[in-house]
C-alpha cells in the first residue's frame, strides 16, 4: 500500500501543468447524441455489468484506451492480457495493474486512484460497493476529473444505482467458422442520468480503432463483396 500511495502520489506531480481533457470520452457519432455531453461523461463513475464473456472487458478497455492517459486495472485476481488490450487501443505502457488482498483494500486503491489528477481512468473489477462507497468514489472521481469503471457480472436484481451510467454488455461472434472477425457487441445502456435507456449493435474496427453501428455494417458487406 505504501509503494502504491508513493507511485500514485508521483503520477500526481507529473500531471501538474498538463494540458485539460476534454469533457467527456467519444464512442461513436451515433451514440455520443444519446448521450448528455456528447460521449461518456469524464469525472463520474460507470456501471459495467457482465453476463461472464470477455466482450464488456474489451468495452472498458476501449473506454480506458481513450481516456488517454495513465489507467489502473484494480483486481484481486487480475487477469489483463496486454495482447488483448491492445487490440483495443490500450498499450501496457499505460497500465497500472494493482492486486488488492481484499474488499475493503479494493476500494481504498480505486479512490486512492480515481483522486489522482494524472490517472484518467480506474476499472475496479468484481466488486459491489455499498451507497456510502459509491459516493465516496464520486466524489473522488469529481477530484480527479478521470473516469471510474465498475465491472462485474449482472445480477436478476441490480436495484438502483448512484452512478451517471449504467451499461450491459453482451457479445456476439463474428465472421466465419475460421476468421472470428471484429469483436461484435450489444451495448446496452440501461440507466444515464440525464439521459434515457437505449440499446445499440456495434462492432470493434480494430483497424479504424473505431466503433462501427450496426446499420453501417450492413452497408459493408455488399462493397466487400464486390470488391472480391
Amino acid at each position: 500500500m505504501a509503494a502504491l500511495r508513493a507511485r500514485v502520489a508521483r503520477l500526481e506531480r507529473s500531471g501538474l501543468g498538463e494540458r485539460e481533457e476534454p469533457p467527456a470520452i467519444p464512442l461513436c457519432p451515433e451514440m455520443d447524441r444519446a448521450l448528455p455531453g456528447g460521449g461518456l461523461p469524464r469525472a463520474a463513475l460507470h456501471e459495467i455489468l457482465s453476463d461472464g464473456a470477455g466482450a464488456a472487458i474489451g468495452f472498458a478497455a476501449l473506454l480506458m484506451a481513450r481516456s488517454g492517459g495513465t489507467v489502473f486495472w484494480i483486481a484481486r485476481d487480475p487477469d489483463p492480457w496486454p495482447p488483448g488490450l491492445a487490440r483495443f487501443g490500450l498499450p501496457p505502457s499505460r497500465l497500472i495493474v494493482a492486486q488488492p488482498g481484499n474488499h475493503v483494500d479494493a476500494l481504498w486503491v480505486t479512490e486512492e486512484a480515481l483522486r489522482c489528477s494524472a490517472v484518467s481512468a480506474v476499472l475496479l473489477m468484481s466488486e459491489r460497493p455499498d451507497a456510502t462507497a459509491m459516493r465516496r468514489l464520486q466524489l473522488a472521481a469529481e477530484t480527479g476529473g478521470g473516469i471510474g469503471l465498475l465491472l462485474r457480472e449482472s445480477d436478476e436484481d441490480e436495484g438502483p444505482s448512484l452512478a451517471t451510467t449504467r451499461w450491459h454488455v453482451t457479445g456476439h461472434a463474428g465472421g466465419s467458422m475460421h476468421d472470428l472477425g471484429d469483436p461484435q457487441w450489444r451495448l446496452e445502456l440501461l440507466r444515464c442520468r440525464a439521459g434515457r435507456p437505449q440499446s445499440w449493435h456495434v462492432t470493434w474496427r480494430a483497424g479504424m480503432e473505431a466503433l462501427v453501428p450496426d446499420e453501417e455494417v450492413r452497408e459493408e458487406e455488399p462493397r466487400r463483396a464486390r470488391r472480391r
